[in-house]
């Protein structure tokens, strides 16, 4: 008996790993989006242009939670959307340089993505890591070439949750002139972020890892780190990612924010 607890306690937590619950209190700020407040953020008219502020609430909730300035945190649709903008962008700026660096262990969005610049003619470098999961920044620093636009890493792993040396991985492309980008889904809520400490060029999150519902992500851009939309459209998010905004969604991310933002204060 105490060990199927054991095996339902770890059940539990990787449930977590993977997603989370949606919080009472967080389904209760959602709910006025859903019925009364329905307007459109993006609209002229005052009923739906008061949303704008709500929006902007939570993007300083999002930015608190990370150390860094609202003007530099544009809403998506998930992590997937901010990995996948974040690595375009990097290459569009640089379109001579050809070369990624990633790891063997990152998420599925980041390889796939990989795997498909592949056969658009890009170079990837998939870097291993050791029996306990760790990289070894002498392999980065090797594999890094003239040619290298972007090197995507990951802050925390999602199946193994070891951490890797984001700092030293910041320090290391900065000194190289190479773009990094950090996937920080598995890490938010759980260790501290500070921006101004990892001085990422991109950093990725998503909602539904800390109680807010799936739908709704973030995508960190350094000021003048280079960024062009994955996604056209309108004018929203300072026309650097197409689309209405989803007020309910947002709303909801500022409340898993500061619930995850307290929980890693405590921790």
């Amino acid at each position: 008996m105490r060990f199927w607890r054991a095996v339902a306690r770890m059940s539990f937590v990787l449930h977590h790993n993977a997603t989370t619950p949606v919080l009472p209190e967080v389904l209760e700020a959602m709910m006025p989006y859903l019925t009364t407040e329905w307007g459109n953020p993006s609209s002229a008219y005052k009923f739906g242009a008061k949303l704008k502020l709500a929006i902007e609430t939570a993007r300083e909730q999002v930015a608190e939670l990370i150390g860094a300035h609202p003007m530099d945190v544009i809403f998506t649709l998930c992590a997937t959307a901010s990995n996948n903008a974040a690595i375009v962008a990097a290459l569009k700026a640089n379109p001579g340089k050809r070369h990624i660096v990633t790891s063997q262990v990152e998420h599925s969005s980041v390889l796939n993505q990989c795997m498909a610049l592949e056969k658009e003619g890009y170079r990837v470098t998939y870097l291993p890591v050791d029996r306990d999961g760790l990289l070894k920044l002498a392999d980065l620093e090797a594999a890094i070439a003239e040619e290298t636009a972007v090197v995507s890493l990951m802050w925390a792993n999602n199946e193994t949750g070891v951490l890797f040396p984001v700092d030293r991985i910041a320090e290391i492309c900065r000194s190289r002139g190479v773009l990094y980008h950090c996937d920080a889904v598995q890490a938010a809520g759980k260790v501290e972020i500070d921006v101004r400490k990892v001085p990422a060029d991109y950093l990725s999150l998503t909602g539904h890892k800390f109680h807010a519902p799936k739908g709704i992500g973030a995508l960190y851009v350094r000021r003048k780190s280079p960024f062009s939309p994955l996604v056209h459209g309108g004018h929203q998010e300072r026309n650097r990612r197409g689309g209405t905004e989803s007020v309910p969604l947002t709303v909801d991310m500022r409340k898993g924010g500061d619930i995850a933002d307290a929980s890693s204060v405590a921790a």
